[in-house]
């Protein structure tokens, strides 16, 4: 086959795929539709082949290229993360993800934090547990209201 010959077919499958839902395009469908564009029988071995050899290309391309974006939005979230795990440190001040201000870490899993619930200041013993990378906290603990008093 030419080189004339090969780049027409090249340019022709690769248009029709670059216009097909891929989920219901075959490598037959791709062919017989290319085979009725250019005017030629492309079912011929060799033809079949380079056919088959520029769909696949084509697919590993569109597969790279769905997983760098998938790559590019992970470090994106984890730079995200980042942020708000930096926005949260004030200073030498450490806030938990509800805002609440964590006074002091018992353990690695118990901490006393300052937060405000209806106008009230709180402060609150619990254990928490990790989901997702947050820290959520659990029923064990206890919460208190701080009273102020003023002589």
């Amino acid at each position: 086959m030419d080189d004339e010959t090969r780049n027409k077919i090249e340019e022709t499958v690769l248009e029709i795929l670059k216009n097909s839902n891929m989920d219901e395009t075959t490598e037959y469908k791709i062919r017989k539709s290319a085979s009725e564009k250019l005017g030629m029988d492309l079912s011929e071995s060799t033809r079949k082949k380079f056919v088959r050899e520029v769909v696949e290309l084509y697919l590993k391309e569109q597969q790279d290229k769905a997983e760098k974006e998938e790559d590019e939005a992970v470090e994106a979230e984890e730079e995200e993360e980042e942020e708000e795990e930096t926005s949260r440190k004030k200073g030498s001040k450490e806030y938990d993800d509800e805002g609440g201000l964590i006074i002091c870490r018992l353990s690695d899993r118990r901490r006393v934090t300052i937060s405000e619930f209806k106008g009230k200041t709180l402060i609150s013993i619990r254990e928490y547990y990790k989901k997702d990378g947050k820290e959520l906290p659990t029923a064990k603990g206890n919460c208190f209201m701080l009273l102020l008093c003023l002589l």
